[in-house]
């Protein structure tokens, strides 16, 4: 039975990477319900309340990741508001219209839709824009991956304490 536990917490760590690139899966979730599983399943005194609070900060920092790099990357390339809202929405939105493809045009093209509409910029200066949310999508999937593989590292670190 130990063996079907770490399997099934494995797969809550692999589907939370997965929802770092289809962001309809609530990544940070599945990772801490895999914790949760080894809590249950073999015991929560293995994993202190330092441990809970480490790991929660780990988390704060995940949603605070991904929403400054989309700002920073809407941003510096000039992005209103609106265009951070169209590239959230053109995030969630994008990969169920054109699956695969939509996860990198949904933001690109949500930013540029509320540019165009919205502000009323030039087709270049939404486009560039749209670029920015898309290099702020992908600094966020990154950072994240790094945060996530720190939160696994640490979750085995205190295991093997």
């Amino acid at each position: 039975m130990d063996t079907i536990i770490w399997i099934i917490i494995i797969a809550f760590f692999i589907v939370s990477f997965i929802g770092l690139i289809y962001p309809i899966i609530p990544s940070v979730l599945f990772l801490v319900g895999g914790f949760l599983v080894y809590g249950f399943y073999f015991s929560f005194t293995e994993l202190p309340y330092s441990f809970w609070i480490v790991e929660g900060i780990f988390v704060a920092i995940i949603f605070t990741a991904d929403y400054l790099a989309n700002l920073y990357g809407v941003k510096r390339r000039g992005g209103s508001k609106a265009a951070i809202w169209g590239s959230t929405i053109g995030l969630l939105i994008g990969p169920f219209i054109l699956p695969i493809i939509g996860i990198i045009l949904g933001p690109f093209l949500g930013a540029v839709i509320a540019e165009l509409l919205i502000h009323r910029k030039s087709l270049n200066d939404s486009i560039r824009v749209g670029v920015g949310s898309l290099i702020g999508f992908v600094s966020g999937v990154l950072a994240k991956t790094v945060i996530q593989l720190g939160m696994i590292g640490y979750f085995i670190f205190v295991l093997l304490k």
